[in-house]
């Protein structure tokens, strides 16, 4: 597991001792609100080597894949957006090879980062250890979420949208999604076809140029003209082949079915309109 990070710990080195400290809520261990850690959350501390680079002392977490204390996970009401690996992962690598790598910087494409092992590893947590759930967001066939905390409500419902689903009716995933999250639907929330908004929004994406060139140019969210259909395999390879050549429809296809299983797993759980 990775140690929080020092940062969001607020240590004051050199005053006190650690149960000073615990009490003042430096270590985070009495939560950050003054109550009680989570029983599960387990703090361990590790001391750090006394010769250069000196790093900040700090704690793991066990089962917590993250870096952020539970105590200030705790405080979102988290959302897992999803998209199938046949789609996400084109879009990913053609933002590393010409012309667009010039503008994004990524000269490389790493199978490694197509994120959603890390995705399920930190849906998994916040399921598994009661951060979200057992409910499910619009979604009466999902599985139910088993174990210590199978039977305690959270207050958070689990939220997992479907990129497809969402592009396909975007006004009734939404307004399902409000109603999870205790906010008003309103019809403004799709669109954005204001100087204010596209000048936000150019500013928002100024670091990852030429990933989102597509948002950027947009001005609202309406139901796509015919909804999603199922490609098969053949014919997304084929479709890759004509762009990217046989090598990156090759490493597209290896990919993204490396990583389908996972899809499908967290797909069980998406919103439906």
């Amino acid at each position: 597991n990775p140690c929080v990070a020092p940062s969001l710990l607020n240590v004051k080195r050199g005053v006190g001792t650690e149960d000073q400290l615990n009490k003042q809520g430096g270590l985070g261990l009495n939560g950050l609100g003054g109550t009680d850690s989570p029983p599960d959350s387990a703090v361990s501390m590790e001391s750090p080597p006394k010769s250069p680079p000196f790093p900040y002392e700090t704690r793991c977490e066990p089962k917590n894949p993250t870096i952020v204390p539970r105590e200030v996970l705790e405080r979102f009401h988290f959302t897992f957006l999803i998209r199938h690996p046949n789609r996400s992962i084109p879009s990913y690598y053609r933002c590393c090879v010409p012309p667009l790598m010039e503008r994004s910087g990524f000269k490389e494409f790493n199978p490694s980062e197509a994120g959603y092992d890390e995705l399920k590893k930190f849906f998994d947590y916040c399921k598994d250890t009661g951060l979200v759930g057992p409910k499910v967001c619009s979604n009466p066939d999902a599985p139910q979420p088993t174990g210590a905390y199978g039977e305690k409500d959270s207050g958070v419902e689990i939220c997992v949208i479907d990129a497809d689903d969402l592009l396909d009716d975007p006004e009734g995933i939404l307004r399902k999604y409000c109603v999870s999250i205790g906010v008003d639907f309103t019809p403004d929330m799709l669109v954005w076809d204001n100087d204010e908004d596209q000048e936000y929004v150019k500013e928002a994406f100024a670091k990852w140029d030429g990933w989102h060139d597509d948002a950027i140019k947009s001005k609202d969210l309406k139901p796509r003209a015919h909804k999603h259909a199922p490609k098969s395999d053949e014919e997304f390879y084929n479709e890759w082949m004509e762009k990217y050549g046989k090598d990156g429809a090759d490493i597209i296809k290896k990919t993204a079915d490396a990583n389908v299983a996972t899809y499908e797993y967290l797909k069980q759980y998406a919103i439906k309109a």
